[in-house]
């Protein structure tokens, strides 16, 4: 089956085009040996079947992200058959540079010129054919969203015949002759051309000279390097890199007409001022505040919640499970494990499709409005200074905005930050202090009834978010990366991409925690019946009594060990019979949510960042949630203060 592999800056349209190839026929998961996710599909073209592959944003060979080195791992070991590289018509000037490295690779290369009505709207009109012959690789132009222009791609695609060498992309001659030594030299295969691999040589990535280092002529391959950039006065990855973008220069001037003067629309005005402080703090929290308070909060969590468990379930759908469980199953212990406290469809299923699914639904359909608005980067850029307060940069708002959706995935998408450093932090950050939508969802439903509350609430977990990430970034050695982000344009969403993001998501989403649910709804059912339950729950008296707290909140959190909701969850039910005063309520929602993360989150972790770093960051974060509990406990009865 043709392989084919779609590559291009995150930003550019690759998705879509993704899902325009492959339809609904999608699977994700992991690259062989990390933890990126790849997402992979299957497209029909002429009555032939290609596997279409979508890989993360790349902007070099030369990978610095976790991203871009699973990227271009993929290139290197996979051997696709046709490489889409998907770039910004705007950002032509830029991106071409990435296609000129695909090609001395000696990839077979298609080059899809995306957003081509937005170059337009700038004034920037492309010549193809010549880009084309220029190039001597077929140059589709398209605008992926309105789905102009995809025909001819699929079309290029299936005429697609590997092109001739191309002889016009050439380096000074100084460097095409060290090129030429190097590459004579080498024997072994690493996936890209000997062209390409002695001028990575020459730049000094790391993962090729290891693995040319196994070379009988790697003495002399090591002296070639050497000499060649003891000519210059800088290092080579910037002496090529200038050479290629003078390339890249020189073919624009010939394939670009500048027709108009760019007027700036209502778009790029309104995307300005989410980027300055003065009016993009206040945007964010109008987006924070009708989004997740509004429609997450009290439409999804309050709503949505209420009428599902009260409407259907309540009046429907729990009465006949019941009825079927008791008239059909005479042993006790199997419909206790049904249908009773811990039950597999009481506890599990109820709390999965009742509780948690219209709170990461409301949640996901947000941040793909969101996402596909072009307002994330925007984000990124406004909060970059306050992100290096604590040590990381404007890049680690992506994660942490995830975060508010799933924790799990968050932490895997910390990956995108450049140094383990960041990484570490952005981990440590996400697990203590970000909740996960369904999590935040019932903490806003149980609070709302009192704005006092949820105000104390919000600022006291972001006070802690503020005192732990700034001191954890003085005392985690090194400095945080520069910040650098593609900023797309900032348009109406698509109701169809958002939708069809938002449903991917519910269901990735809904398909993991559901298994999760029912072992939670297990291990309870079981603990519970052999009385190992009750000894966890009196053994957390102690901690409980500190936090003023009854002692029968020890299992919320228990539960929110399973699942972070599931915590949350348990508090709905507690303050549903009333077990809980609103200073009670208060604590455990702050204790809760800086608690320990969920199972899954931290089976995460431990993947990405390693046993034993996991185990502290769990230590420290449950020191500092039972500590800010106590702390919050006490200043409420310190000053007296009532929120009723």
């Amino acid at each position: 089956m043709t392989k084919v592999v779609l590559v291009g800056a995150p930003n550019v349209g690759k998705s879509v085009i993704f899902n325009y190839l492959t339809g609904q026929y999608v699977t994700v998961s992991n690259y062989p040996g990390t933890t990126v996710d790849i997402s992979y599909g299957y497209s029909s073209i002429r009555n032939k079947q290609y596997e279409v592959v979508d890989t993360p944003g790349i902007y070099s060979l030369i990978p610095i992200t976790e991203e871009e080195r699973v990227t271009r791992q993929l290139l290197c070991q996979e051997k696709a058959d046709i490489i889409v590289h998907v770039i910004d018509g705007k950002n032509i000037h830029r991106m071409l540079n990435t296609t000129v490295q695909l090609m001395d690779a000696g990839f077979p290369v298609i080059l899809n010129i995306n957003l081509m009505d937005e170059a337009k709207e700038h004034g920037i009109f492309i010549n193809l054919v010549m880009l084309a012959e220029l190039l001597g690789i077929p140059v589709i132009g398209t605008c992926a969203i309105k789905k102009i222009g995809l025909d001819h791609l699929k079309h290029a695609i299936a005429e697609y015949r590997p092109p001739k060498a191309n002889k016009n992309m050439k380096f000074s001659p100084n460097i095409e002759q060290s090129v030429h030594r190097i590459a004579s030299r080498l024997r072994g295969d690493y996936g890209v051309s000997r062209r390409m691999a002695a001028l990575l040589l020459l730049q000094g990535d790391e993962l090729l000279c290891s693995l040319a280092s196994t070379e009988a002529d790697w003495a002399e391959i090591l002296t070639e390097v050497q000499q060649v950039a003891g000519s210059y006065d800088y290092n080579m990855e910037y002496v090529l890199t200038l050479e290629r973008q003078q390339m890249v220069d020189r073919i624009c001037n010939g394939i670009l007409e500048y027709r108009h003067e760019y007027q700036k629309g209502y778009g790029e005005k309104i995307g300005r001022l989410t980027r300055e402080p003065v009016t993009g703090i206040p945007i964010l929290c109008f987006v924070l505040f009708l989004g997740l308070y509004q429609f997450v909060g009290k439409f999804g969590a309050g709503f949505l919640v209420d009428y599902i468990d009260t409407r259907i379930f309540a009046q429907y759908i729990n009465p006949a499970v019941e009825y079927i469980v008791y008239q059909h199953i005479a042993w006790e212990w199997l419909q206790s494990l049904i249908v009773g406290p811990y039950g597999i469809f009481s506890l599990g299923f109820r709390y999965a499709f009742v509780i948690i699914l219209p709170i990461v639904g409301t949640f996901f359909l947000i941040f793909s409005i969101l996402e596909d608005s072009g307002y994330l980067p925007r984000l990124a850029m406004l909060v970059d200074k306050v992100f290096k307060y604590l040590g990381l940069n404007g890049r680690a708002v992506i994660p942490f905005a995830l975060g508010l959706g799933c924790g799990t995935m968050a932490v895997m998408v910390t990956r995108t930050l450049e140094t383990r450093r960041e990484r570490i932090l952005a981990t440590f950050l996400l697990s203590l202090t970000i909740p996960c939508s369904a999590q935040l969802g019932v903490i806003m439903a149980l609070l709302s009834h009192s704005v006092i509350s949820l105000t104390i609430w919000g600022i006291y977990m972001g006070m802690i978010f503020a005192a732990v990430g700034w001191l954890s970034g003085k005392i985690m050695p090194g400095k945080s990366s520069a910040f650098y982000m593609e900023l797309p344009p900032l348009r109406v969403p698509q109701l169809s991409n958002v939708v069809s993001k938002a449903c991917v998501r519910m269901w990735w989403y809904f398909v993991e925690i559901l298994p999760i649910f029912i072992i939670t709804s297990l291990i309870m059912w079981s603990s519970e019946r052999s009385g190992l339950l009750l000894y966890l729950i009196n053994g957390m008296e102690p901690v409980m009594a500190l936090l003023g707290l009854p002692n029968e909140t020890a299992e919320a959190f228990l539960l929110g060990f399973f699942r972070r909701d599931y915590g949350a969850a348990g508090l709905y039910d507690m303050c549903a019979k009333g077990n809980l005063t609103k200073e009670q309520l208060l604590i455990s929602c702050v204790t809760l949510t800086l608690f320990v993360p969920c199972i899954a989150q931290v089976a995460v972790m431990i993947k990405e960042r390693g046993l034993l770093l996991s185990i502290l960051m769990l230590l420290i974060i449950s020191c500092v949630a039972i500590f800010a509990g106590w702390l919050l406990y006490w200043l409420l009865n310190y000053w007296q203060i009532s929120i009723y």
